[in-house]
């Protein structure tokens, strides 16, 4: 399935290549003004079947952007925007996405999109002013991911720099058939205060996702793959300092029931990240109210594997309102068939399986495991409980 979607990524971005169309220069204002409606109508006049480029120079966003809706549309972008820092702006304007109470600064979205970067197109979130405001609150309203691919279908976005997001780095929502390749995300903090729920990139409510050849380093989870995701492919990454790859959280919602399923991580560098992947659910109490409360939500998450990487992993359906602890055997959430496989390099314990007693998971494997602490002591005991059908697993716990 990855490689026809991936060859009917590729054509359709061929094609937008060699028939070439409306051509929109945007130029900036140059003097830091607002350069958000000169964009917006260079969108406006070549979002379909047209190219939109942004020229080796800044950019100043200062107010949101939605440009859904294109159709054959090339983005070149070969120089940065700077959003700005009018945090009382940002609070009352992002456009809410539906989801928790995430909002985002620009929804771009539509068919046979082709956004390019070359390798140093540059989306500049300023995210020290938020990480600064925000004072390490991990939800706060109208607090903007820099990016929202928005109901996008067959498209590629590749060889884009993004620098210090203001909150989540790109969301990928509602679309379905879309590869992302060489992406560089550096979501860190030059103060004190931590950068606080700056996930490199999420899924929701997706098909078909490739994410390939990315490079992140950030505090939070490196990509996460969230409600109603399937089939995900993440490979041939390097990921820094963050929580690694995160399936989930899922099962916040006490009235939904959500799924993901077919989810491949393979080929992957971990430095010094958390974990390497770590799946989590929230228990099947429900404790105060989303985006930092929740639980008691229904479903599955059937067949997650991965392959060929250097580092750890875990499994938590133990998440639930900040500061309690109970609630660990409640989850309703089924996780099953899940395979580590080709894991290799040094951690500092070997791993956790916290799965529900009330849904315990089942059909999980370990194979080909060299993981070693730093003195070279291979690591084999793992923290279990209600585990069912393991292969592969030394429970000591």
């Amino acid at each position: 399935m990855f490689i026809i979607s991936a060859i009917v990524v590729f054509l359709a971005s061929l094609y937008s290549r060699l028939i070439p169309g409306q051509v929109c220069i945007v130029h900036p204002n140059g003097d830091g003004r607002d350069d958000a409606p000169a964009i917006l109508d260079a969108f406006r006049q070549c979002g379909h079947g047209g190219r939109v480029e942004f020229l080796n120079e800044t950019y100043h966003i200062e107010s949101v952007m939605n440009t859904t809706g294109l159709h054959d549309c090339i983005i070149d972008v070969r120089g940065t925007l700077l959003w700005g820092t009018n945090i009382s702006y940002w609070l009352q304007n992002s456009f809410p996405i539906g989801y928790q109470n995430q909002s985002s600064a620009w929804l771009l979205g539509g068919t046979s999109i082709s956004f390019v970067g070359h390798g140093y197109g540059t989306l500049n979130g300023n995210g020290q002013t938020w990480y600064d405001y925000s004072g390490n609150t991990s939800n706060l309203i109208g607090r903007p991911h820099s990016l929202t691919i928005w109901d996008t279908k067959d498209s590629v976005v590749e060889g884009l720099r993004f620098l210090q997001p203001q909150m989540w780095t790109m969301t990928i929502m509602h679309s379905k058939n879309v590869v992302l390749q060489d992406i560089y995300i550096n979501a860190t903090s030059n103060s004190y205060n931590k950068t606080g729920n700056t996930d490199g990139a999420n899924t929701i409510y997706s098909d078909n996702i490739t994410f390939r050849r990315f490079t992140v380093d950030d505090g939070d989870d490196c990509i996460a793959i969230k409600a109603n995701s399937t089939n995900i492919l993440i490979e041939d990454s390097d990921f820094h300092n963050g929580h690694g790859v995160a399936i989930g959280s899922i099962g916040q919602f006490a009235d939904r029931y959500e799924r993901i399923e077919n989810v491949t991580v393979q080929n992957i560098n971990f430095y010094k990240t958390g974990k390497a992947i770590y799946l989590k659910t929230w228990t099947g109490q429900q404790k105060g109210i989303p985006p930092n409360g929740g639980g008691g939500g229904r479903g599955l998450l059937r067949n997650a594997t991965l392959h060929n990487s250097r580092s750890i992993f875990a499994i938590d359906q133990c998440i639930s309102y900040i500061g309690a602890m109970d609630g660990c055997e409640t989850s309703e959430f089924q996780l099953s068939d899940i395979h580590f496989d080709s894991v290799r390099g040094t951690a500092r314990t070997a791993g956790v399986f916290q799965c529900s007693g009330v849904a315990p998971c089942t059909n999980v494997s370990l194979t080909n495991i060299d993981v070693r602490d730093k003195d070279g002591n291979t690591l084999k005991g793992y923290q279990c409980q209600n585990l069912k059908d393991a292969k592969g697993i030394s429970c000591t716990g």
